[in-house]
């Protein structure tokens, strides 16, 4: 099992990048999102996604593990496979995904190429659903601050919900929104300032 592959990009094509390796070329699947991150001739790492079948043998890369994430949740649902998954994420980013499934915008996905409604209703049906049997148990040590129970409690479960989507614990969520100015910011600028704590 590949967790990434790390070497100089070889390649890029219509959803495909081919990351040299040790003389060793890796052709992977990925999202126009992390194909407009990558450069021919300079070094990347890619998160993989195996995908083995009876006659299939595909890697899906992408640039960031939230991407990555994000991609394993929609395989999740019954009916979508892996294509249809890198379709949505190369019209979605990670935050705008998750945003999309806790405010059940079905027009964020029936918006992708080839995504219906039916598909988009179990995709927004099937992950609320998980994402609210997670958040029930979410908990903020020792509660949220006086001013962002006022303000910004409303963005605060917003952004606590899509980054539980992103595939976070309650803890982790806690202390990336720590400190995030609530009232002023929008809920996907919070979750992407959340995402670059996490990263630090």
């Amino acid at each position: 099992m590949f967790y990434y592959i790390e070497g100089t990009v070889a390649l890029i094509d219509v959803g495909l990048a081919v990351i040299d390796c040790g003389g060793v070329g890796y052709a992977l699947n990925t999202t126009t999102n992390s194909l407009s991150r990558l450069r021919v001739g300079e070094r990347a790492r890619l998160y993989v996604y195996t995908v083995i079948r009876e006659d299939t043998f595909d890697l899906y890369g992408f640039y960031t593990r939230e991407e990555k994430r994000s991609f394993e949740m929609l395989v999740g649902v019954s009916g979508v496979g892996p294509k249809v998954a890198q379709a949505i994420l190369s019209s979605n980013t990670p935050e705008t995904l998750s945003l999309a499934i806790v405010s059940g915008n079905e027009k964020a996905l029936t918006a992708v190429p080839g995504i219906g409604k039916k598909i988009a209703q179990r995709i927004l049906l099937e992950l609320k659903d998980k994402l609210g049997a997670e958040m029930e148990s979410f908990d903020y040590p020792g509660g949220p601050a006086p001013a962002e129970s006022a303000a910004g409690g409303g963005k605060r479960a917003d952004a606590a919900a899509a980054l539980g989507v992103l595939g976070y614990s309650s803890s982790e969520i806690a202390a990336a929104l720590k400190g995030l100015d609530l009232q002023s910011l929008s809920v996907e600028d919070i979750i992407r300032q959340a995402l670059r704590n996490m990263m630090k």
